[in-house]
């Protein structure tokens, strides 16, 4: 498919790094990008960086970046007919997603019934184990109240892991080894998802110990074509988010990689994928052939280019292609692993604050 057969105009509905490299992959393919930034942004690299760029409210990012109605307003100024959500913001909400195609534009990401069903990790769970994908033991039912999920500990036995259905980034996530902890726990575990994620259903899953985080990267087309580009591993890890991220993972020999490949290809067949997305595992250290789904992130990820590094694939242009209509010309066998990735992530804490995450200021940057 030639450019002029993709879009004309996409915006991109993010800001910072994201953004920057997204403007990138536009300005190579000949498409016209427009960037939109709040008050607080008006001097930013993406905007200066895009071919057009259109302010779209106050510092705030809930009054600018997760407006929907001020991105809607700014594809109408400018022409817009596709939106790259990046990732963050307004990337995995099926509403969103709705809106942009009740206004005939295209969301550059997956359809709306796989961000619904993948954005909860209770009904992402039990979809996937219908279709083969190995999961985590545990009790992943909605509704659940604490005395429900008391009685129901001693199926999964311990140690378990506390975790809440709508979140992410390890918030409210709490290991419990013993019976007499699971109380307390539950109560902390509650208010902790109710606060980060306005959604304090809680599900129980057996406590993998000796964890290995890998994910899969997938691409899916709207012909049904679904690959895999190898997995990342981010297993090192800093309050449960992560620091270090590598590819491909010296953990899984060939075999095990063919066979979790496959498994975040089927979680991506089972919702009709369509796009760019992430299928994330626990891998025992201890037992490296087993691998259990965790959830999917349906966009694209911070650590995407260490995947691009090793397989050449740039993933930013097969989401633009695949919302465009192309299909995959990339098969299985056509993708190989070469070489090896890293990709490390600025950690800022606070001593005096007990080591706690916080900002922080870049006294002095040298690049390459």
């Amino acid at each position: 498919m030639t450019p002029s057969a993709l879009f004309d105009t996409v915006l991109v509905a993010n800001r910072g790094e994201i953004a920057c490299r997204i403007i990138r992959t536009l300005r190579s393919l000949g498409i016209r990008s427009v960037a939109v930034y709040s008050d607080a942004d008006a001097g930013a690299r993406h905007v200066i960086e895009a071919d057009i760029a259109v302010r779209i409210g106050p510092a705030a990012p809930s009054e600018s970046y997760l407006n929907g109605e001020a991105i809607l307003r700014a594809c109408h100024r400018t022409g817009a007919t596709a939106v790259h959500p990046g990732y963050g913001f307004l990337s995995e909400n099926a509403a969103f997603a709705e809106r942009l195609a009740a206004a005939g534009i295209i969301f550059i990401g997956p359809p709306v019934h796989a961000l619904n069903v993948m954005g909860d990790k209770i009904r992402s769970k039990n979809h996937v184990a219908g279709h083969g994908v190995p999961v985590v033991p545990g009790i992943a039912e909605p509704g659940q109240t604490d005395e429900q999920l008391i009685r129901q500990a001693a199926q999964v036995g311990f140690p378990l892991l506390i975790k809440p259905s709508a979140g992410g980034g390890g918030k409210g996530m709490h290991a419990v080894h013993a019976p007499e902890e699971l109380p307390g726990a539950l109560v902390t575990a509650r208010r902790v998802a109710a606060s980060a994620f306005g959604d304090d259903t809680l599900f129980l899953e057996r406590l993998v110990l000796t964890p290995r985080h890998i994910e899969v990267q997938v691409l899916a087309d709207t012909a049904g074509n679904v690959i895999h580009l190898g997995e990342r591993e981010c297993s090192l890890q800093r309050r449960h988010q992560k620091v270090i991220e590598e590819a491909p993972s010296v953990l899984l020999d060939d075999a095990t990689r063919n066979r979790i490949g496959e498994a975040a290809c089927n979680a991506a067949r089972s919702v009709d994928y369509v796009g760019a997305g992430t299928v994330e595992f626990l891998v025992s250290d201890t037992a490296p052939d087993e691998f259990f789904f965790m959830e999917m992130n349906t966009r694209l990820q911070v650590e995407h280019p260490v995947t691009e590094m090793v397989t050449g694939v740039d993933l930013v242009e097969w989401q633009i292609r695949i919302a465009a209509g192309e299909e995959l010309a990339l098969r299985q066998e056509d993708v190989v692993l070469s070489g090896h990735a890293v990709e490390a992530r600025v950690y800022a804490e606070s001593p005096e604050a007990g080591f706690l995450p916080s900002t922080g200021t870049v006294h002095r940057l040298a690049e390459p």
